[in-house]
């Protein structure tokens, strides 16, 4: 799969209300993701008005402080059996 870009996760505008991540596209809208679907593995931002994707370099230890500041604790993994 090939991407725009790669973005750090620290260039992205995050918004605790919506728990949702995001960056400017060069169509006009912006690239988008989830902190949960972070959480989960994703690292791919899509943009809903065109096609572009963007590759969000971040470390899962990352996502703590924005858990935090949107006033939320991480989802706990599954148990594999």
């Amino acid at each position: 799969m090939s991407t725009y870009d790669q973005i750090e996760i620290e260039d992205m505008t995050f918004h605790p209300e919506s728990q949702l991540f995001t960056y400017p596209c060069p169509c006009g809208d912006r690239f988008e993701i989830l902190i949960d679907d972070m959480f989960d593995g994703e690292k791919i931002a899509v943009c809903p008005s065109c096609s572009l994707m963007i590759d969000v370099i971040f470390e899962p230890e990352d996502l703590e402080e924005y858990y935090t500041e949107a006033g939320i604790t991480p989802p706990q993994p599954l148990p594999v059996s």
